[in-house]
């Protein structure tokens, strides 16, 4: 079977967790830190702070902007659990926009209605790796006193008109869960270029405190460990080659399967490096399902990212969420995501190829 995902642990990165281990000091400490600078510099922005995954980087990025009940965050409803859930968190409430059809983002023409007198945020996805459409969401953000919060969880190194995720809003929040283009194990991290923000930040993931012992306001433990951070810093100098490696793939099985009936390959919008967290293509005619499983049984695993827009979750819908938004219910029932991982040789994406044409033949 050749896995939707791998993550690539070396032996560099086993050395660096070696050191940690035997310097005694495992939990956050200076190599925290020395992720945090390098990340930030990588990312272009002057601050940077570590937590625990990219779940609570979200949630730390809300309360630091001074998100509260009552509050409504406007974000899509096409990706994972965690963005709205991070809003939920904090006492808000997601307000569900639609997405584009062809990049899967926020379209940012729908925007704009849905912002209120209650409207705290906007919180774009860059989904699958592909940066969301920037400049009219800052825009409107502007013009509404708002406040941008990226969730660039899928897309560490994606650039959008010559800048790269993460430095294109207030905050941004990345996480390092090991599917990601890099990994730490578990991990996440805010980046702003606001010293502020970066401290509340700081202060609310260690229990609220501003110095030892001092606790200023209710805060967590959302901390990242020195172990977690000396795999950040070895994957961090691996980032833009297993991007790379992921574009490359990406191209190739893309020229490959523009000529197959019944898939459509993912789309690349002008002025952006797309780092293909995903290859999500799309199935016409509702035989995403069946195609799945044909892949699955000849050898090609597979991913649905998403199989359902967020609002229709059993949470959200007992909560009461009555979203209506047709393109990521389209999406949704028709997305489906094959490997591109830079653990791919040219024989698996062959195989993957091989494997779809005689798809097309028999289901498609």
């Amino acid at each position: 079977m050749i896995p939707i995902a791998k993550p690539i642990i070396a032996d560099d990165e086993i050395e660096e967790v070696v050191k940690v281990l035997k310097s005694g000091f495992i939990a956050q400490g200076p190599k925290v830190a020395e992720f945090e600078e390098k990340f930030a510099d990588y990312v272009g922005v002057e601050h940077a702070a570590a937590s625990s995954s990219g779940t609570t980087a979200l949630h730390l990025a809300l309360l630091a902007a001074g998100v509260k009940s009552g509050d409504e965050v406007i974000t899509t409803p096409f990706t994972f659990a965690a963005t709205g859930n991070s809003v939920l968190y904090v006492g808000a409430k997601p307000v569900f926009v639609d997405i584009d059809r062809d990049t899967y983002n926020l379209d940012p023409e729908k925007i704009e209605e849905a912002v209120t007198e209650n409207t705290k945020v906007i919180m774009p996805v860059h989904l699958y790796g592909q940066p969301a459409d920037m400049d009219p969401i800052n825009k409107i953000a502007n013009d509404n006193d708002l406040i941008v919060i990226e969730d660039a969880a899928q897309a560490h190194g994606a650039i959008y008109k010559g800048k790269k995720t993460g430095s294109l809003g207030d905050m941004g929040c990345f996480s390092f869960y090991p599917t990601k283009n890099m990994t730490t194990s578990e991990g996440g991290m805010v980046t702003t270029k606001s010293q502020e923000m970066a401290e509340m930040v700081r202060i609310l993931r260690a229990h609220g405190e501003s110095e030892r012992y001092t606790h200023v306001t209710l805060g967590y433990n959302f901390r990242m460990t020195d172990i977690a951070a000396a795999i950040g810093v070895v994957q961090l100098k691996k980032l833009e080659k297993f991007n790379e490696q992921r574009i490359n793939n990406a191209n190739y099985l893309s020229e490959k399967i523009e000529g197959i009936e019944g898939v459509k390959p993912p789309y690349v919008a002008p002025d952006v490096k797309h780092v293909f967290h995903q290859y999500t293509v799309r199935v016409d005619n509702n035989k995403r399902d069946e195609l799945k499983e044909f892949l699955n049984k000849n050898g090609v695993g597979t991913g649905i990212h998403y199989p359902k827009p967020i609002y229709q979750q059993k949470l959200y819908m007992e909560l009461g969420f009555m979203s209506s938004c047709p393109e990521a219910e389209a999406a949704s029932l028709e997305v489906l995501s094959l490997p591109v991982h830079p653990s791919l040789k040219t024989e698996d994406l062959d195989k993957i190829v091989s494997v779809l044409e005689d798809a097309s033949t028999k289901i498609l």
